[in-house]
């Protein structure tokens, strides 16, 4: 794990190499060179995901440059088939240029994102550090070995969990910290309802502790709100829906969270 910016911090005291705009192009050249050596070394399987992996990013580079030459493309009148009826002598000698509005990929990108927000109860709050959340554990016939950890924190493990034999497990979740219900209130009615935990979707302070299950405050998690009766408009039931988590699970015993609505 990083320990700070400190090259981002030297960059912004000292500067770059007064050559350093020549050097990345020069690498920049080379890289064509260096990949299309590594790809006639390699061989078998690593060749096969080599090759997957460059197609994969050829097509994207096709696409993003098909997007930016669409972006201010000018298609002139005559492309279009001919309207019918008569064009006026004053605008015979004009050329009727259309603009083709079309976005690109990075608008597109940060329209998605802000669509995907929404206006949590908790919209900061204060990182958990790994220290806090994992517990070294001694391991071996020794105990010399120390890769385990031991999760301090609520978790949640799905039902068709099974568990790694003991001597492989890294990440312990003990069974007394895993919850399964979550009392939630819907903000609108005012009531609060036991409802079972159907995932954790995200947890701020680190994508590992979502795929964990970490549950800590401010954690987004789905619930299974089938029992309120919810429907869409267009009349079916819904069956999952975000809540944000408000407390401190480990500390109060149960998890208390709030309905994204």
């Amino acid at each position: 794990m990083p320990q700070g910016d400190y090259i981002e911090e030297a960059i912004k005291k000292h500067g770059r190499r007064l050559d350093h705009e020549e050097r990345s192009r020069k690498k920049e050249a080379r890289m064509a060179h260096k990949m299309s050596a590594t790809a006639q070394k390699l061989h078998g399987f690593k060749a096969k995901l080599y090759n997957k992996k460059r197609h994969s990013e050829k097509i994207q580079m096709k696409k993003t440059i098909k997007m930016h030459e669409e972006r201010n493309n000018k298609h002139k009148a005559n492309d279009k088939p001919v309207q019918e009826g008569a064009v006026p002598t004053y605008l015979l000698d004009r050329e009727n240029q259309t603009r083709a509005k079309v976005l690109s990929n990075m608008i597109k990108q940060k329209r998605k994102e802000k669509a995907g927000k929404w206006n949590v109860p908790l919209p900061k709050v204060k990182g958990m550090d790994e220290a806090e959340v994992f517990k070294v554990v001694n391991s071996g016939k020794r105990k010399n070995k120390s890769w385990k950890r031991i999760v301090t924190k609520a978790t949640f493990v799905g039902e068709g969990f099974t568990r790694k034999p003991p001597k492989y497990e890294r990440f312990i979740r003990p069974m007394a910290l895993r919850y399964k219900k979550a009392h939630v209130t819907h903000p609108e009615l005012g009531a609060t309802f036991c409802l079972p935990i159907l995932g954790v979707k995200k947890n701020p302070s680190s994508p590992t502790y979502t795929q964990l299950g970490v549950m800590t405050k401010g954690t987004i998690i789905e619930v299974n709100v089938s029992e309120l009766g919810m429907v869409t408009q267009s009349g079916k039931v819904v069956w999952g829906k975000y809540a944000q988590i408000t407390n401190n699970p480990e500390n109060d015993g149960c998890i208390n969270a709030v309905l994204l609505v």
